[in-house]
């Protein structure tokens, strides 16, 4: 597996090293730095976050649950590898939830809500200037998921972040090879239609942010990402 780098994460304070473990290995796989097809190993991941084998196999545990993970025949885990339809499929049912989760969303956003995704909006305009692709990918996640849940019923989510996790290992392979994922900022858009409350305009920004950042590639440059990183 070679030297693990997970990005940083804070730990609350009463969190416990279970829940620190999942979220943060979580993390690193949703901001791509673990490579489609790259094995993993406890040991491996104890050692990256200093930690000891118990919470981590419970992470791997968890995270081979939410469709993240796959446990190989001789007990290694690894991240599942990305093909352009499997791909396909993961942006297309992406498109379809997140226009449902923003809908539903709607009728319970206030303004201090879209204040906030104003502030995230800025924040990953900021890291995109400066090449920080990892803080970029976080907030990118974070700005959506501050507007789903703005909904109290809360259903939706885990299946929106399971798709993020199968997603994220391909979003860092983009990341090395592709200079700018987005060229219209669709969040702007977004929050334009908030402020007047506009459920089709909102799920329209939404299908368009998904369908012009990674899902806009053609399979031909899927498959070239693909053969770039030796997938």
């Amino acid at each position: 597996m070679g030297n693990l780098a997970l990005e940083p994460l804070e730990r609350p304070e009463g969190m416990t090293t279970h829940e620190y473990a999942h979220r943060r290995l979580r993390q690193a796989i949703m901001v791509g730095s673990i490579r489609p097809g790259e094995a993993l190993t406890i040991r491996g991941i104890a050692e990256a976050m200093e930690s000891s084998p118990t919470p981590v196999r419970e992470a791997l545990r968890r995270l081979s649950s939410e469709g993240a993970l796959r446990v190989l025949d001789n007990r290694r885990i690894m991240v599942p590898r990305m093909t352009a339809d499997r791909f396909s499929e993961l942006i297309s049912l992406r498109a379809v939830l997140e226009q449902h989760a923003a809908r539903r969303a709607v009728p319970h956003i206030t303004e201090r809500r879209i204040d906030r995704l104003a502030e995230i909006d800025k924040a990953q305009d900021e890291a995109i200037s400066r090449k920080d692709d990892a803080t970029a990918l976080l907030l990118n996640q974070e700005f959506h998921r501050t507007l789903y849940t703005a909904n109290p019923e809360q259903v939706i989510m885990p299946m929106v972040e399971s798709i993020w996790l199968q997603l994220g290992p391909f979003l860092g392979i983009a990341m090395e090879h592709v200079a700018q994922l987005y060229v219209v900022d669709r969040h702007q858009e977004a929050i334009a239609a908030l402020r007047k409350r506009d459920e089709d305009a909102v799920a329209a920004a939404i299908r368009a942010d998904i369908s012009e950042g990674i899902g806009g590639f053609e399979r031909a440059a899927i498959e070239n990402l693909l053969r770039l990183a030796g997938q």
